[in-house]
């Protein structure tokens, strides 16, 4: 079994527990494959924030390609920012390779400067970076933040405002190659210390060091979020 497999089943093993899910003999039983399919259910689309170049460390490239290989093999959709170069170019081109399935959203402007990667199954082309970002919201269950830059670090921000604000409970995750979130996380500690971020506007923000860690927590994330918390309604992420 993939490592990823092997550590999502401990994980789930460990979450089913605490409700009884599993038999004293750790059996799939009915009930506890039925907790298992509803869980995996919850993650069926993956929003993926990256830069459009490449970075200086050889890992974030290989990060990219790691993750596009996971969502493949999981049957998860990769959505995201529709280019082909860079980190963006790297996890698509992946999730394509290994058999996945992916949908590129790239505003007009951007389709030369990124060049749109043409394989992908779908590609929607706004008339701006607002429309952009709505319907990446709206077409993922969850958000991984792959290293980037400024364009990265907006996407990744707006969501975990929406999210502080109570208009969405999709996981969010920081992939933190070689630590590359740190200054962020470091920030928000700060926030947090200074009281800016208070403990009824709390930031709910996952991290995973590895590739193969990404999946299972945003899986156990989005198995904890209340029914009904997910979506964020289209017309008021239109307002936002």
């Amino acid at each position: 079994m993939h490592p990823s497999g092997r550590l999502f089943f401990h994980e789930f093993r460990a979450f089913t527990d605490g409700f009884h899910c599993a038999s004293e003999s750790d059996r799939l039983d009915a009930f506890t494959l039925q907790c298992h399919i509803d869980i995996m259910s919850k993650i069926k689309t993956v929003c993926v924030y990256c830069g459009s170049g490449p970075g200086t460390n050889p890992r974030f490239v290989e990060s990219a390609i790691g993750l596009g290989k996971v969502l493949a093999e999981n049957g998860i959709r990769l959505v995201y920012g529709g280019g082909s170069i860079g980190l963006m170019g790297a996890v698509a081109t992946s999730v394509l390779d290994h058999g996945g399935t992916v949908t590129g959203i790239i505003p007009d402007f951007l389709t030369a400067r990124e060049n749109a990667l043409k394989r992908v199954q779908e590609m929607i082309v706004t008339p701006d970076m607002h429309e952009r970002k709505r319907l990446m919201f709206e077409r993922s269950d969850a958000f991984v933040a792959l290293p980037g830059g400024i364009g990265t670090l907006e996407e990744l921000v707006e969501q975990l405002t929406w999210q502080q604000l109570g208009r969405h409970s999709k996981p969010i995750l920081l992939a933190n190659i070689d630590n590359f979130w740190e200054p962020l996380l470091a920030l928000l500690a700060h926030m947090r210390a200074t009281q800016f971020i208070r403990a009824t506007l709390a930031v709910d923000i996952l991290k995973a060091e590895r590739v193969e860690d990404i999946l299972p927590r945003l899986r156990s994330a989005a198995a904890r979020a209340p029914a009904g918390t997910e979506e964020l309604a289209p017309e008021i992420a239109r307002r936002l």
